[in-house]
This record gives structure tokens, C-alpha cells and sequence, in this order.
């Protein structure tokens, strides 16, 4: 009698082993390529400057040194920078997540009246926006100019990530809904017990969006946050490296040059690097396995 269990053994020849050696060498260094120059970065922040003018390439430095970090935390202002854009990220992916499923809930089902003018007027915003001047007006119309909430609420919904997680919504059965209206639920129930835990995936992607996003921006909040007690770390980083390269004489005076010596001009610049993303990168391994399946909610139609 036949064993059905018994995986099936595929018989490859000389070629087909070739091309597959082939493939891994070539996406071996593809990743080699991808990740050298940031270990270089993070190798470089640990350099001392001579090192960093006599070396061009180097992942391991022949002299540790900290003092390129020393530097940037000198004033403590490094800390309140990280500390904000903390804040900033968390609630905004938050706010971003409730906000962009709550609206792409209803947009989902086929019987929601008005669904078809409303999606269209949220592609409309994915071509043609108020612009920066408008926007600025409203926010401090609003009461919100430097506050964190003119960050947070703008990006609340982005019409990108609210059309992928209407398909994934779509993608969800019927069957599931009606069983559970049967069962005495109402719309919110549903989106809360049974659609939110389907979709893991896609919140996931999504999050991790949002959070880059709001990590790694700079415009919005040197225009809509004003004072060193609401600035990012983002803009602290930069007069940092200011600083360090002497291009911003004006707030030299907030560093003692005397203990710590000629500012680490290439250091510095590679410190800061590390301190922007290293934080936002240790999120990753955590989403990692929803992530893969999140991402390619809507590249299959039919």
C-alpha cells in the first residue's frame, strides 16, 4: 500500500542545483550590499577621526572611542528629543490604526449607502492636497500650532494605507458577519471581536508605516512645533550635526568645547545616524511575522 504521507521527493539535476546556488550567491550579495554601508555607519560612529580620514571602508574600528556619543548626549537634549518622538510615534500609530479601520470599515460593505462617492473623494486626496500654507492656517486656526496633537491628528488617516485595509476587509467572508448579527452582535461588536483579530497582518504593515513615518519626520514638526522642550529628535540630531560640522555658530555655546574637545565632524554625523534608527529598527523583529503577510494584501485580484 502507497504511503500518502510520505513527501514527495523532487529529483533535481547538475543545472537545476547550479541556477539554485547561483540565485543564493547573487541574493547573498545583494544583502551584503544592503548592509554594509549601515555596519559601516555604526562601525564609524565608534572611530576616532583620524581613523575615519585614513580608512575609507572598515566594519570593525582598530580604536573604540565614544566620544562622538558623549558628544551628542552632552546636554541631556538628545534624551528629551527621543523622549518625544516616542510619544509622538505611539500615540500617532495608535490614533492612525483605530482611525484608518474605523474608516475603512464601513467603506468595506457593499450595502453602505454613499460608499462609492466617499471612496472617490478619498482617492481625489491621493492626487490633489490643500497644501502647506492652508494646512498651517487650519492647525493654528484650531489651536493646535506646537502642540504634539497637529503631528499626530494629521496623519491620522492616510487615504494609502485606508484603500489597502478596505481590501483586506473585503477579503474577510460574509458568512462571518451574518453568523455573528444571528448571534445577536452589532456593527461595532463585529469590528471589534471578529474583523480587528483577522487582521493582524495588515495592522501590522500598516503600524509599522505610520511609526516610521512619524519617527523619521522632520518637516512637520520643525513647522508646526516651535521651542527645545517640543523638538524631535530628529531636529535635535540636526543642530547637533550642525554644530559638530560648524555650520550653527549661534547655539555653539549650548556645548563645553573645553572638556570635550574639537567637535567629531564624521562621527558625529554617523552617531546621529545610529540614534535615528536604531530605535525605530528594533521594532521590527517583534511585527516580523505578520508583516510578510501584510504586505501583500491586494497584489492578488480575482
Amino acid at each position: 500500500m502507497a504511503n500518502f504521507n510520505k513527501p514527495l521527493k523532487v529529483r533535481e539535476n547538475a543545472m537545476d542545483r547550479f541556477w539554485d546556488r547561483l540565485i543564493m550567491v547573487f541574493l547573498i550579495l545583494c544583502a551584503a550590499i544592503t548592509v554594509a554601508p549601515f555596519l559601516y555607519v555604526v562601525a564609524g560612529s565608534f572611530a576616532t577621526e583620524k581613523e575615519l580620514t585614513e580608512r575609507a571602508f572598515f566594519l570593525f574600528p582598530h580604536t573604540i572611542s565614544f566620544n562622538a556619543y558623549t558628544y551628542i548626549a552632552r546636554t541631556g537634549e538628545i534624551f528629551r528629543g527621543l523622549k518625544n518622538s516616542l510619544i509622538i510615534t505611539v500615540i500617532g500609530t495608535v490614533t492612525a490604526l483605530f482611525f484608518t479601520s474605523t474608516f475603512a470599515y464601513p467603506l468595506s460593505k457593499y450595502h453602505f449607502k454613499g460608499r462609492v462617492p466617499i471612496l472617490n473623494l478619498v482617492i481625489f486626496t491621493m492626487v490633489f492636497g490643500g497644501g502647506m500654507i492652508p494646512t498651517f492656517i487650519v492647525v493654528r486656526s484650531l489651536g493646535l500650532y506646537n502642540h504634539f496633537a497637529a503631528i499626530i491628528l494629521l496623519g491620522c488617516i492616510s487615504p494609502f494605507n485606508m484603500v489597502i485595509m478596505k481590501s483586506f476587509f473585503t477579503g474577510i467572508p460574509v458568512d462571518l458577519e451574518e453568523a455573528a448579527f444571528i448571534d445577536g452582535c452589532n456593527d461595532w461588536s463585529i469590528y471589534w471581536r471578529i474583523y480587528l483579530p483577522l487582521s493582524k497582518p495588515v495592522l501590522a504593515s500598516i503600524g509599522l508605516f505610520c511609526a516610521v513615518g512619524l519617527w523619521n519626520d522632520y518637516f512637520g514638526p520643525m513647522i508646526y512645533l516651535s521651542g527645545a522642550a517640543k523638538e524631535t529628535v530628529q531636529i535635535v540630531l540636526r543642530r547637533i550635526v550642525l554644530l559638530a560640522s560648524g555650520g550653527d555658530q549661534i547655539n555653539a555655546t549650548m556645548f563645553d568645547f573645553d572638556m570635550l574637545g574639537t567637535p567629531p565632524d564624521k562621527a558625529v554625523k554617523m552617531a546621529a545616524t545610529v540614534v535615528a534608527t536604531v530605535p525605530i529598527l528594533c521594532v521590527y523583529p517583534f511585527i516580523q511575522k505578520y508583516f510578510a503577510k501584510g504586505v501583500m494584501v491586494g497584489a492578488v485580484k480575482g
